[in-house]
C-alpha cells in the first residue's frame, strides 16, 4: 500500500534524545529554547513560542481575543470568530473552548481555502478574530486578506485578531516570505505526520513584541520561568495554561530541521508531476496555483467525480486515499451555526486527497497516476 503519510525522522534524532535523557532534564528547557531559536531562524521571525501541539496553540493564540480588551467589559458577550468549516476539528474546537462563538465563511472552490468575498461580507462589530487555514499548505492570499481587515478596521474602529493555521504548511511561502512574517499570529503544528515534526508539537509565531511576551507566558499558567518561585516573590499578571513543549521534542526537531528542506522539496517535486499528468483527466479537477505563492503540499487535493468509486479504485490498487476530516459544520456540537455555504456545497462531496509526500519513489508516483487515468 502506498501509504498517505509517513513519519519522517532524521537519523541522528536518537543520539540527541539520548542526550536529553540523561541531562536529567526533561521538560521545557535549553533544548526547546535551541529548537525555537532555530525555527525563528529558519521562519524569518524570532519570535516563536512551542507548545505541545498545533491545537493548543491554536487555543493559545485565540485566548487573545477572548478576554475583554481595552474598552470592552466581560458583560459585551462571546465575542465572534469567523472561520472555515473545511479543516480538521483541531482549528475550531479551541474557538469554542475559549468561549466564543463560531460563524462560518464559505469555502473558494478553486483554493479550498476561505472564500476572502464572503468574509468581507460578514466581518461585523462582533467580529473578535479571524481564522484562515492554509489548506494542505497552500498560502491564502494575504494581501487581500490584509485589505479586507484594513477597511473592517476603518469602519467598525476594532481590529480583530488574525490567526493563520498553518498546521499542514511547513515551508509554505507567499510572496517570497515564509508564512510567519506576514503580520499576523500564525500557528504550526510539527505533529507526527507533518513535514517537520517533533514528535507530537506545535508553535506559535507572533507578529510584535507584547503579543510573544504575554502568549510566552500564558504557555505556562502565566508565570515568568526565570522568577523567583522559591521564596514565593512573583506575580500572575495574566493566567495562563500548560502548553509546554518537552525538551524530548525539541531534540526531535532539532535534528528533524536538519533534513527538511529535502523533504519538502520532494514534496514539491511530486506536486510538479501530478499537476502536469493529471491535467485535464475526465472528471478530474485540479486546484489552484497562482504564481505569488510557493505551497507545501502536505498532501495533494483532487476534486473527483463519484468520490467513494474514486477511491475504492485506488484502494483496490494500493494506494491510500482520505477526505481527511468531514466538514465542520455538519457536526451538531455546532449545529446552531450553520448556514448557506454554496462554494462549500459545491466541492464537499467531491474533495479526496492522494499521497504526494517524500516517500514516493517515481513507480509509485507513476502508478498513482496511471490508476486514476484508467478511470472508476
Amino acid at each position: 500500500m502506498i501509504p498517505l503519510s509517513k513519519v519522517a525522522m532524521s537519523p541522528d534524532v536518537s543520539t540527541r534524545v539520548s542526550a536529553v535523557l540523561s541531562s536529567g532534564r526533561l521538560e521545557h528547557g535549553p533544548t526547546v529554547a535551541e529548537y525555537e531559536a532555530a525555527v525563528g531562524s529558519r521562519i524569518g521571525n524570532p519570535r516563536v513560542v512551542s507548545v505541545n501541539c498545533g491545537t493548543a496553540g491554536l487555543h493559545l493564540a485565540l485566548s487573545l481575543a477572548a478576554r475583554p480588551g481595552a474598552g470592552e467589559s466581560e458583560h459585551d458577550g462571546p465575542g465572534e470568530v469567523l472561520t472555515t468549516p473545511l479543516t480538521f476539528e483541531g482549528t475550531n474546537w479551541p474557538i469554542l473552548a475559549n468561549g466564543l462563538r463560531i460563524r462560518w465563511v464559505d469555502v473558494d472552490p478553486a483554493t479550498l481555502n476561505m472564500d476572502l468575498d464572503d468574509l468581507a461580507a460578514k466581518i461585523s462589530p462582533a467580529t473578535r478574530a479571524i481564522v484562515v487555514v492554509h489548506w494542505l499548505g497552500y498560502p491564502v492570499d494575504l494581501n487581500r486578506l490584509r485589505a479586507v481587515v484594513d477597511r473592517a478596521t476603518a469602519g467598525y474602529d476594532r481590529r480583530p485578531l488574525v490567526v493563520e493555521d498553518c498546521a499542514q504548511a511547513w515551508g509554505a511561502t507567499y510572496r517570497g516570505a515564509p508564512l510567519g512574517t506576514h503580520g499576523n499570529v500564525c500557528v504550526y503544528s510539527t505533529g507526527a505526520i507533518k513535514i517537520l515534526t517533533t514528535g507530537s508539537g506545535g508553535f506559535v509565531v507572533l507578529p510584535d513584541d507584547d503579543l510573544y511576551d504575554r502568549l510566552r507566558l500564558r504557555r505556562w499558567l502565566g508565570i515568568e520561568r526565570a522568577s523567583d518561585r522559591i521564596t514565593g516573590d512573583y506575580d500572575v499578571a495574566e493566567w495562563g495554561y500548560r502548553f509546554i513543549l518537552n525538551e524530548i521534542g525539541g531534540a526531535i526537531g532539532l535534528s528533524n530541521l536538519e533534513r527538511v528542506d529535502e523533504l519538502l522539496r520532494r514534496h514539491r517535486e511530486n506536486a510538479a508531476f501530478y499537476d502536469k499528468e493529471l491535467a485535464g483527466i475526465d472528471g478530474v479537477e485540479q486546484t489552484e496555483r497562482a504564481d505569488d505563492r510557493e505551497p507545501a503540499f502536505w498532501m495533494y487535493p483532487l476534486k473527483v467525480r463519484d468520490r467513494p468509486a474514486f477511491m475504492r479504485r485506488l484502494l483496490d490498487a494500493g494506494i491510500a486515499t482520505s477526505v481527511v476530516s468531514r466538514r465542520n459544520d455538519a457536526h451538531s456540537c455546532v449545529a446552531s451555526a450553520r448556514t448557506t455555504l454554496p462554494g462549500l456545497d459545491r466541492v464537499a462531496d467531491r474533495v479526496v486527497h492522494i499521497p504526494v509526500g517524500w516517500w514516493l519513489t517515481e513507480d509509485d508516483r507513476s502508478h498513482v497516476v496511471e490508476t486514476i487515468k484508467s478511470g472508476w
